[in-house]
């Protein structure tokens, strides 16, 4: 098996994206002085550098590479090499502009940019296979090699292509994925609108149609374009273990559910020997801090709850947003400790020297602009030392509390045309419930349906769409067997066809809910309702109401008006030795808590007084037991510790309750 941590890497990982081919060579020896002097241990090189290693078709240039990671090697920092092939060269699209992706409507991109790929082309596949080789039989002995890191950001920006290519993968693809066209038929549901297929060869890709098309097929084109991504990766990783074994290969994620909707990554994460991920702020309004912590957990979690690696995110303001405000003092830092908190084993960034020309010159970096004499450096350098004095964690495991189940299929399945509202969107539901669970200051596990999921007291369901028979029987036998599991509306739905299970809603989940809903009634836009509880309480709701009938379950909230007033809201259905709790409307993160306090008193999973906004995980391995407090207020907070300890960033001996400053970290390697 190859190794899971970067080849020769004794600390953990802290550097960026390094591309001195966009400086003169003088400025490299700059630049691995001042890395020295901040503390660097890695950097990724050459994700973009295809069109220089590679001038003209089967004409290597590799001196420059060479001088680059000589010069690394010789100032103790490690690389990450990248595979260039997210940006082929102008001369291979003049020659193959067949390989340049084809939207929905028929319109073909243009070359200027990067990722704009059809991975379906032979002409691709061929010319990255030759440039993966070249690079592996070169450096695949190089002492500064630590990781490869095949292409950039799969699936970003562009995914889908529907040119001939991908209409005749699209065939084989159904071939073997179904055995015979009659059996596509009755996959899609084909009787319905008269679109029965004889042959393969009338099938095409889910191009532009008059109306909504087949969601059958749109789904099945939706995996077999995450398929063909995956296949292309695959293909890299194989030429790499083959020529470079011993170095682990990777291709860094952007599990944050806002910026990448179109790879599967449970699948994804089985096939890297490490796993990374991007991640940036999106800076629209909400807790920042939030997100940041669901992507890191998510990423955990793809990871199989083994470390993990942060490989990017920004020191302060990004570019490609409406409005790029930046990080305010010591963010930056918070942001890389929160992500090291929850699994990561260092903070890289995007990029090491900030860019005077292209695209991204305005995105920040870690040598700014303006130099050594600006806050960011100084903040970079700080932030490398914090690192340095956390090298204990390093193959810890961060502890979690209770599970978020998560399907990248079921949204994608959520996500096509003609459901029953535009407004009850899968990505805003898992959202909600993580924010209600974070501010309830426990530690999230992400959860594929049909996973085992026995460890865990408590299981959220905030939107699953799309349900397999051998899902009901998962969350069923959870149940029995003791779990509390909470499941939010429009959920246990249609199979993995999208045809919609037989038997009425909530299909394959009305046993373990103990209900059934006879029919939805969404709400118009700006409509709510109010639902009433235990006590008098009562909680606003919008969107989305059910007509629900108990069939086992007990009503704890119910519908105090709309067109479901009287009816139950919210149930709780006792199955076996567990608790099925079911919430039939739209509640935002605030109107969640005391639901979620009282399913979580079910499942015994304990309360913690703590402010709003101070964050609490544990890290845990043979190295000892950390406690991470991070502190997103402007107050000074006091947090209880379970025993005496030392506080890794200031050396100091710690007890009874730990002061942590206003936006401050702190870090506690708890005695044994």
């Amino acid at each position: 098996m190859p190794p899971t941590a970067p080849k020769g890497l004794t600390r953990l990982a802290f550097g960026g994206d390094y591309n001195p081919e966009q400086w003169p060579e003088s400025v490299w020896h700059e630049d691995v002085r001042l890395m020295r002097e901040a503390g660097v241990t890695m950097v990724s090189v050459g994700i973009f550098s295809w069109a220089l290693l590679e001038p003209e078709p089967g004409r290597y240039d590799f001196a420059w590479l060479d001088r680059v990671l000589g010069l690394l090697h010789d100032n103790g920092v490690r690389v990450d090499l990248g595979t260039p092939t997210v940006a082929p060269p102008a001369w291979f699209y003049r020659a193959h502009p067949e390989a340049l992706p084809v939207t929905r409507e028929g319109v073909r991109h243009s070359y200027g940019s990067r990722g704009a790929i059809c991975h379906s082309s032979p002409a691709y596949r061929e010319a990255a296979a030759r440039i993966t080789t070249a690079l592996a039989a070169r450096y695949a002995e190089h002492p500064a090699l630590a990781l490869w890191h095949v292409h950039n950001e799969y699936g970003v920006p562009v995914s889908d292509c529907y040119c001939e290519n991908c209409a005749a993968g699209f065939r084989r693809w159904l071939a073997r994925t179904y055995g015979s066209v009659e059996a596509v038929n009755e996959a899609w549901g084909t009787a319905f609108w008269g679109q029965v297929y004889g042959t393969y060869e009338q099938i095409d890709p889910p191009r532009l149609t008059p109306t909504v098309g087949n969601p059958a097929q749109q789904l099945d084109y939706r995996r077999f374009t995450d398929a063909t991504i995956l296949e292309s990766f695959r293909a890299e990783r194989d030429i790499l273990h083959r020529l470079s074994p011993g170095v682990p290969v990777t291709t860094n994620f952007m599990t944050a559910l806002s910026q990448c909707d179109s790879l599967d990554y449970w699948a994804w994460g089985r096939e890297v020997d490490l796993v990374t991920n991007d991640h940036y702020l999106i800076t629209d309004g909400r807790r920042t801090h939030v997100n940041l912590a669901m992507a890191a957990d998510l990423t955990r979690s793809v990871a199989g709850g083994a470390p993990w690696l942060l490989l990017e995110h920004s020191t302060s303001g990004v570019n490609w947003q409406a409005r790029n405000p930046a990080k305010r003092p010591g963010e930056m830092a918070r942001n890389s400790l929160a992500h090291v908190a929850r699994g990561s084993e260092g903070a890289m960034f995007f990029q090491w020297r900030q860019s005077r020309r292209g695209a991204e010159k305005f995105h920040s970096a870690m040598l700014p602009h303006g130099g050594t004499d600006t806050r960011v450096w100084r903040e970079v350098v700080r932030l490398g030392g914090d690192l340095e004095a956390l090298e204990a964690v390093r193959g810890t495991r961060t502890v979690p509390d209770v599970a978020l189940l998560w399907d990248w299929q079921s949204w994608w399945a959520q996500s096509l045309e003609w459901r029953p509202t535009v407004d009850l969107d899968a990505r805003e539901r898992a959202d909600s419930f993580y924010e209600a669970l974070y501010d309830r200051h426990l530690t999230v596990d992400f959860a594929h349906p049909e996973s085992d999921l026995s460890a865990y007291p408590l299981v959220v369901v905030p939107a699953l769409y799309l349900a397999t028979e051998a899902t009901g029987r998962n969350l069923r036998t959870y149940v029995e067997n003791g779990g509390t599991l909470v499941v939010s509306c429009f959920s246990g739905i249609v199979d993995e066809h999208d045809a919609v299970h037989e038997g009425g809603c909530p299909g394959v989940l009305k046993d373990v809910l103990g209900v059934a809903v006879e029919e939805w009634s969404p709400l118009l836009d700006g409509e709510g309702v109010r639902i009433a509880g235990p006590g008098g309480a009562s909680l606003p709701a919008d969107v989305w109401t059910e007509f629900v009938v108990p069939r086992g379950a007990e009503p704890v909230w119910t519908y105090a008006d709309g067109p479901a007033a009287g009816g139950p809201a919210v149930t709780r259905h006792r199955l076996g030795r567990g608790t099925a709790w079911y919430i039939s409307t739209r509640l935002d993160a605030a109107a969640l808590a005391g639901i979620l306090g009282a399913a979580c008193e079910d499942a015994g999973v304990p309360t913690r007084s703590l402010p709003r906004d101070v964050e609490v995980v544990h890290r845990a391995g043979e190295s000892g037991r950390f406690l991470f407090v991070l502190n997103h207020t402007s107050q000074e907070t006091k947090v209880p510790l379970d025993g005496p300890g030392t506080e890794l960033l200031s050396g100091d001996r710690v007890g009874g309750r730990l002061a942590v400053p206003a936006g401050a970290v702190r870090v506690v390697r708890l005695d044994d």
